[in-house]
Parts: structure tokens; C-alpha cells; sequence
């Protein structure tokens, strides 16, 4: 391998395309994933009436040239994620390598990226393209989940680094959530999420529909574009920020111009609560789509809890942004703060008095609200869920709240098994307690654990102590 040229890597997404050589910090290149074709007016199959013979073969255009050049189709090969195109692709892939890499595909080898749960079959045509028609010497199809939990190695400490994780991939056409474990996808729970950047670009266009009278129709969609990429954030509470607008207007309203692409004349757009509606879609699907109305940070839990139960603690460790659409200011904070909240409602205590006395002074900061639906007559209803989120996993420790003839708490149990174990290894059992299962997943459980059996502990020392007048020390 020493001495030879750099790898290529492409990776083609739904909105944008990502070339650049492996070593290198950042893509080379990204341009929109558009080319422009000569087509002609005769109805039949599209391949058919595309224009493929002699010199006009090569008449065309991708990337931002492809929506400057006139008297041409433009067309997208890929959405959602999956090559629709195969013959634009070929052509789209000629050109990213010829003219924008400027490499002889012979001389270097190539990493391109998948979507999660792609087809065996756009796989093998992936191959067959850049083997058969740019004779590459070698090929790697990476899952783009795998290759970002890589890439999130570069800001984390050597022994931080671990190929497992849940990656939440949003980019422009679609959003897929994916958990990895140890480098493998788990293809029975990932999820597939019908909001992206585009969504987003609709919601905003149509926003500023009902409001804007001075954008010209034909550029609506690219000034919504413009301003969801220059002013959009995630804001961490809805009802506060309609009031930071109405209080502040000059403070919070940004204003955006624009030139007419064909008077040439200016316009101008006030951007107020496009900027952080925009966005919000994510977190309150239901403001774009009705028929779909399961929040981003729900859907990330869900994937979690679907996945084998010893991985589930890694994956909520670990959970990675990737695409264009993740970048909004603020969006990992709100989406770590959701996904905490929407964790179960019940977690482990350190004091049961003073979490009752918790309760009595604030109730509306500690009790909690489940929603449901009737399964017979289909009929919301909710409850108020209080002193049960920390009672109900209390009988770990005070089993006698729900079994009057087992008395036992967890870890008196747990050290009376260490005890009577030989004397050789019980330092390292008390080193090394693992807690497995789904009932051991509750807040602070482990905490608790280790405090008790060390309270129990010292307890023997003490009375050993006692027992033997000084001569056993503490």
C-alpha cells in the first residue's frame, strides 16, 4: 500500500453530494446532487428519450452548473436516499470523478456510501458501475450511520471510541434513525422519519405563503431554502419564544433580501417565527403533518428500547448527529433534554421521605402526565402520574411495600451471596457487580445499589469492630 494515491471517497445524498480524498478534514467539494439532461419531446420509457448517441452522450451538466444551464431537464438520481436513476447516476459519478476530482479512477481506490437497509441489489449495481465502467482497483459501500459513528472518534478520547452507538441521520430528503452496535447495524430497529431539510423548506415556504406578499412565486422555494439554512434554530420552549417575539420584535425579527431573477429587482422578507417554527417540526411533527405526529426524540427512545437489551445503556450513551438537517443551533441540546424527559416515567430514589416532601411542595415540577388511547373505543384519556414514579421500583429495595412475606431488600441480598462465597474472591466481586435485564435500567438504580451494599458493609465492619473491643480496625 505505501505509495499509493489517496482513496476517493463520494458520498451522494438526496440533496447534496460529498467528494473529497480520505486523509483530508472536510469534503473537497459539495454540490447539489442535480444533473441536467437534453431530452426530447417524444413520448415513451425516459431512457428512450434521453438524447445518447455520438458526442451528444456527454451534453450535460451536474451540481450548480446543472441549474444555470438553459434548454435542459433537470433531474435528481437519487431520493429519499435510494438511486431511482441508474443511467444519470453512471453519468452523474463520471463527472464527479473526471471533472470535479480530476482522478483516473484506475489509479485510486473508492468508498461510497449506503442508505441503512439498502437492497442487496443497488448494491451490486453500485459494483457494477465502478468496476465495469471506471475499472477501479478496489471499492468499499459503507453504511453512512457506521461511517459517522467513525468520524465522531476525532473529538472524543482514545478510549472513548467505540463503533457503538445510535446515529440520527437527517439530511435533505429523508431522516433515518440507526443503531449500531460494534459496528454492525441492527436493521430489525431502525426507523425511518417522513421530515427532512425539504420538509422543513416547504413548511417555511408555505409560512411565509400566507404572510409575504413581496417574494416573487417562482423563487419562493429557494428563499425559504435560504432562509432556513441562514436563520432557523431550535428553540427549548415554543410558548416562550412566541412571547420573546411579540415583546421584542426588533430584537428577534431578522430581515432577509432577495434579488427578482428576472426584473433584477430587490426584495425584502421579515423572518419572524419561521425561525424557529421551521425547525420545530421535528419535535411537533404534527405542525406540517397530520398523519404523522410521533416526535423525533420519542422515535430515538423507541429504536432504543426495540434493540437487545445489552446494548441499550451503550446506545443512550452514545448518540450521534449526522446531516445537514441535525445542525440547527441548539438541536442536540433540545434532543438530549427530550429524549431525558421522555425516558419511562419511574426511576430510583436516594431518600423516600424527602422525594414524598418533593412532591408536596412542587407537584407541578415532579408530576407527570400519560396520555393513552382506549383500544375499544379509541377515546383519548390521560393520568397524572406522582408518588408512583418513585414507588414503584422502591420494592427493589423495600420489597415489603408490595410482598408482606419477603422482606429482603436487593442489596442485603446481593452482599449475603458475596459473603458466602470464598473468602479469596469476594474483594473482587464487590469490584465488579453488573446489573442486567430491563428492571436494572431504571434512573439511578446502580447508585442506589452501590450505596446500600456499602452501608450494609460498613455496618459489619462496625459491629466487628465492636465485637472484637478495637483489635479489628475499620
Amino acid at each position: 500500500m505505501t505509495g499509493r494515491l489517496p482513496a476517493c471517497v463520494i458520498d451522494v445524498g438526496t440533496g447534496y453530494t460529498k467528494l473529497g480524498f480520505a486523509a483530508n478534514k472536510e469534503p473537497q467539494f459539495i454540490i447539489p446532487s442535480a444533473i441536467a439532461i437534453k431530452e426530447s419531446a417524444r413520448v415513451g420509457d425516459q431512457n428512450a428519450r434521453r438524447v445518447t448517441k455520438g458526442v451528444e452522450d456527454l451534453d450535460f451538466f451536474i451540481g450548480d452548473e446543472a441549474f444555470n444551464a438553459t434548454g435542459y431537464a433537470v433531474k435528481y438520481p437519487v431520493r429519499h436516499g435510494l438511486v431511482e436513476d441508474w443511467d444519470l447516476m453512471e453519468r452523474f459519478l463520471e463527472q464527479c470523478i473526471f471533472k470535479y476530482l480530476r482522478a483516473e479512477p484506475e489509479d485510486h481506490h473508492f468508498l461510497l456510501t449506503e442508505p441503512p437497509l439498502n437492497t442487496p441489489e443497488n448494491r451490486e449495481y453500485t459494483a457494477e458501475i465502478m468496476f465495469e465502467t471506471f475499472n477501479v482497483p478496489g471499492l468499499y459501500i459503507a453504511v453512512q450511520a457506521v461511517l459517522a459513528l467513525a468520524a465522531s472518534w476525532a473529538s472524543r478520547p482514545v478510549e472513548e471510541r467505540t463503533l457503538t452507538g445510535i446515529v440520527v441521520d437527517s439530511g435533505d430528503g429523508v431522516t433515518h434513525v440507526i443503531p449500531v452496535a460494534e459496528g454492525y447495524v441492527i436493521g430489525s430497529c431502525i426507523k425511518h422519519i417522513p421530515i427532512a431539510g425539504r420538509n422543513i423548506t416547504s413548511f417555511i415556504q408555505s409560512l411565509l405563503r400566507e404572510r409575504e406578499v413581496g417574494i416573487p412565486p417562482e423563487q419562493s422555494l429557494e428563499t425559504a431554502k435560504a432562509i432556513k439554512e441562514k436563520f432557523c434554530y431550535i428553540c427549548p420552549d415554543i410558548a416562550k419564544e412566541f412571547a420573546k417575539y411579540d415583546t421584542e420584535p426588533s430584537k428577534w425579527i431578522r430581515h432577509y433580501e432577495g434579488i427578482n431573477a428576472v426584473t433584477k429587482a430587490p426584495f425584502g422578507v421579515d423572518v419572524g417565527y419561521e425561525r424557529f417554527l421551521g425547525p420545530e417540526i421535528f419535535f411537533h411533527p404534527e405542525f406540517s403533518n397530520p398523519d404523522f405526529t410521533t416526535p423525533l426524540s420519542e422515535i430515538v427512545d423507541n429504536v432504543i428500547q426495540n434493540c437487545p437489551i445489552d446494548v441499550r445503556r451503550p446506545l443512550y450513551n452514545n448518540i450521534v448527529l449526522s446531516g445537514g438537517s441535525t445542525m440547527f443551533r441548539d438541536f442536540g441540546r433540545r434532543l438530549q433534554r427530550d429524549i431525558k424527559r421522555s425516558e419511562k416515567f419511574c426511576y430510583i430514589c436516594p431518600d423516600i421521605a424527602k422525594e414524598f416532601a418533593k412532591y408536596d411542595t412542587e407537584p407541578s415540577k415532579w408530576i407527570r402526565h400519560y396520555e393513552g388511547i382506549n383500544a375499544v373505543t379509541k377515546a383519548p384519556f390521560g393520568v397524572d402520574v406522582g408518588y408512583e414514579r418513585f414507588l414503584g421500583p422502591e420494592i427493589f429495595f423495600h420489597p415489603e411495600f408490595s410482598n408482606p412475606d419477603f422482606t429482603t431488600p436487593l442489596s442485603e441480598i446481593v452482599d449475603n451471596v458475596i459473603q458466602n462465597c470464598p473468602i479469596d474472591v469476594r474483594r473482587p466481586l464487590y469490584n465488579n457487580i453488573v446489573l442486567s435485564g430491563g428492571s436494572t435500567m431504571f434512573r439511578d438504580f446502580g447508585r442506589r445499589l452501590q450505596r446500600d451494599i456499602k452501608r450494609s458493609v460498613d455496618q459489619r465492619l462496625r459491629i466487628s469492630e465492636n465485637l472484637s473491643e478495637g483489635r479489628i480496625k475499620i
